[in-house]
């Protein structure tokens, strides 16, 4: 009796966080740091709450935003930063059906176009299927389970490149004057479904897609560039981002006039044109594009011969050439595996810089590589055309210059661009982590996916969100560009499943 006595006595004069945290938790009540009073009192220190006291005595934060801080790093605050990886497997396995759109009759006069089976959107602003968007959101769809999903998607951009001859920016009118960056190929690799005759259709489509890419090989003259094609200096065909009109974006109108007016000297169709390259290119905008890192106006992209997109094509010439075998057209095999070698060698001779340890877009204008340091020279190694020394050498560079504390950069310019530092985006991720993977480098593409994770989850316990993109250096959301973060958001959530899939209790 009197030994269960000492033991209740013992429970009720257990301390409470006012008594354990004093001064500290007067700071975070007072000060609201939590909007419920509850949130603090329920959280759980990560460590000793004498080791916490003494830090906190040491630290003295004096702003809310450092006492916030300070709270963050120390404990584990319900419905703030205590959602994991494994959580966030779950919140996006939930997510997808929330992404999900059905078709609909296409009402006269919208922008819309119309499409086929269900698919799904980025998210936010973003309210129609995009191209390149798709091909990491259906990665996460192929480990998650939603393998109809890739099949609708799938069906789709069939029936868009059969309609229209080649895949738009997204599915609105105002983007059929453009593509972005080829990824049908590799979408194909991710369907289960091997009905001959759909594999027929779906390689009809592919070629004329390449035919789309290619069709300026017909107009080439002294310039030695027309439409996406340019001609290199030894007569090797390689491919440029390009848009077939030269006006203000529709759904940038107003800014494109602004950076029209802010360089007189060149005729504003000229800088609309390199524009809407841009966006096609999908990293709009970077100082990829630019002569000037620091103005807009002076992006120049058709200018550039891209090593991301040239890469991509490589991609597709030997997939045709893989699926026209298996097809039985030996022909058509031998020809694309004969433009598959052509391009991979020129890739080697046009786009590695070797003294740097990198490969980079070249400049039509020097006819040199360019100076610009970019996450686009993982894409060789993605697509199979990097040497094991190469690889080695590009691995050292991203060491050097792109790799942040929350995954790589974009470039390691500061510029304001969305597509420069301090930005991350998932698309790149997955192409630096499949690339050096298979390239030799297993280490660096396992650090690359445990620090974006590790930013994704992060953001996400603060959040609750999926973003578009991230500041990767110091693991918050990104900014920058010509519209807010937004959350959603297809890739992210793509690329996130694919790592978690792939890595597992390794990113633990």
């Amino acid at each position: 009796m009197q030994q269960a006595q000492q033991q209740q006595q013992q429970q009720q004069q257990r301390p409470s966080p006012a008594d354990i945290y004093g001064p500290l938790f007067s700071a975070v009540q007072v000060g609201r740091i939590f909007p419920d009073g509850k949130t603090f009192v329920d959280a759980v220190p990560k460590r000793a709450p004498d080791a916490i006291m003494a830090d906190y005595a040491r630290v003295a934060p004096r702003t809310p935003d450092a006492l916030r801080a300070f709270v963050l790093e120390n404990f584990t605050v319900p419905g703030v930063n205590d959602r994991g990886a494994d959580d966030l497997r779950s919140h996006i396995r939930n997510l997808w059906p929330m992404l999900v759109r059905q078709p609909a009759p296409v009402a006269t006069g919208s922008s819309a176009l119309p499409m086929t089976a269900p698919y799904v959107v980025p998210g936010g602003r973003f309210r129609e299927i995009y191209y390149w968007d798709s091909y990491f959101t259906m990665l996460g769809l192929a480990v998650d389970g939603q393998q109809p999903l890739i099949e609708s998607m799938l069906a789709d951009f069939t029936d868009t490149i059969e309609r229209y001859g080649h895949i738009p920016n997204g599915m609105r009118t105002y983007y059929l004057s453009r593509s972005q960056p080829p990824f049908f190929a590799l979408m194909l690799d991710l369907s289960k479904d091997d009905d001959p005759a759909l594999a027929a259709r779906r390689l009809a489509a592919l070629k004329r897609e390449y035919a789309y890419w290619m069709k300026g090989a017909n107009c080439l003259d002294a310039s030695g560039a027309c439409e996406r094609v340019v001609r290199m200096p030894d007569g090797t065909l390689l491919n440029r981002y390009w848009d077939d009109r030269a006006l203000p974006r529709d759904e940038s109108y107003a800014e494109d006039l602004i950076t029209a007016k802010e360089d007189p000297s060149r005729p504003a169709e000229t800088l609309y044109r390199h524009l809407r390259a841009g966006a096609e290119s999908g990293w709009d905008y970077s100082s990829r594009w630019l002569s000037d890192p620091q103005r807009l106006a002076s992006i120049r992209t058709t200018d550039i011969v891209p090593v991301d997109l040239n890469s991509l094509m490589l991609i597709m010439e030997e997939a045709i050439a893989k699926r026209s075998a298996a097809a039985g057209d030996q022909a058509t095999a031998a020809e694309f595996t004969r433009l598959a070698a052509k391009r991979k060698a020129a890739l080697n001779r046009y786009f590695w810089v070797a003294k740097e340890g990198r490969y980079a877009d070249w400049d039509r204008t020097t006819r040199s590589p360019t100076p610009r340091v970019s996450a686009a020279m993982f894409y060789p190694l993605f697509a199979g055309a990097a040497s094991p020394q190469q690889a080695a050498a590009v691995a050292a560079t991203t060491r050097r210059t792109l790799l942040a504390p929350g995954g790589v950069r974009t470039t390691p310019l500061r510029t304001g661009q969305q597509w420069d530092a301090p930005n991350g985006w998932a698309p790149l991720q997955w192409v630096a982590i499949a690339g050096f993977d298979k390239s030799g480098q297993p280490d660096l593409a396992r650090e690359i996916a445990k620090r974006w994770i590790d930013t994704v989850a992060t953001t996400y316990g603060e959040t609750g969100k999926m973003l578009e993109k991230y500041d990767v250096d110091e693991r918050k959301p990104g900014g920058g560009g010509e519209y807010p973060t937004q959350d959603g958001f297809g890739w992210t959530n793509g690329v996130a499943s694919a790592i978690l899939e792939k890595y597992g209790a390794a990113l633990k």
